[in-house]
């Protein structure tokens, strides 16, 4: 069995005395596990850093096997996230959480091309807690907890939305909200993809994408606790607040 793609290095650990085990997500392989023979060495370690992007072959005696990686660096995305704090906490926020969620071996190729773009942009500073946010609604709906926010569950109305509730994902409106509204969730205009996206929206949609992702997706996968990487992030975001 074999296999040839470029493919983002989620995280490594060690294997034995200079092997290690890294997992990686391709477009067409999914989150996928092997083998680096030599991969604590001082020739291949330095490539295996969290979102490096990689050319991976894989080959295996029988498909359900482990099997080994030969990897060559295409750009390494170190240097990038090791200047800037918020970067560093957005880089280990995304490669942590796709380690966390992704089904092993299952293709999710329109979020591993956001993902791509995202890690892409970890240099622009401005941009890039908003292109993490729509990661993140991304992220939700690739796992099956997509958010429907163009219109009122309750009343049907397109305007003046401004809540989302927690159980459907669904948005409501001022009206629709009620007597309810204390127990919603905020929706800022960010969230909807309204606005340029100023700080303190993009802060009240991580609220939002944090509940789902924590209550519902962590819930659902048996009630493991969301990656630590996730809330660092968010807590360093704020600060620019």
């Amino acid at each position: 069995m074999e296999w040839r793609e470029e493919g983002i290095l989620l995280s490594t650990r060690r294997h034995g005395e200079s092997a290690a085990i890294i997992e990686v997500f391709t477009p067409s392989h999914g989150r996928h596990a092997g083998v680096v023979r030599g991969g604590t060495s001082r020739k291949i370690a330095p490539i295996l850093q969290p979102g490096a992007q990689l050319d991976l072959t894989w080959r295996a005696r029988l498909e359900d096997h482990i099997g080994s990686f030969h990897v060559e660096p295409v750009r390494s995305r170190a240097a990038a996230a090791m200047g800037d704090r918020l970067a560093l906490a957005g880089l280990n926020a995304v490669t942590a959480l796709l380690g966390f969620c992704l089904p092993e071996r299952e293709a999710h190729r329109a979020l591993y091309l956001e993902t791509e773009r995202l890690l892409d942009l970890l240099e622009e500073g401005e941009l890039w807690p908003l292109a993490y946010l729509r990661w993140e609604v991304q992220l939700l709906h690739e796992m099956g907890y997509a958010l429907e926010l163009d219109q009122c569950a309750v009343t049907g109305q397109r305007d003046d939305l401004i809540y989302v509730s927690p159980k459907s994902g669904r948005a409501v409106s001022a009206q629709g909200a009620g007597d309810w509204a204390e127990r919603l969730l905020p929706l800022p205009p960010i969230l909807r993809g309204v606005g340029g996206g100023p700080d303190a929206e993009i802060a009240q949609a991580f609220v939002t994408t944090g509940y789902f992702l924590t209550e519902h997706l962590a819930r659902d996968l048996g009630g493991k606790p969301l990656p630590e990487a996730r809330a660092r992030f968010v807590e360093t975001f704020s600060r620019r607040l």
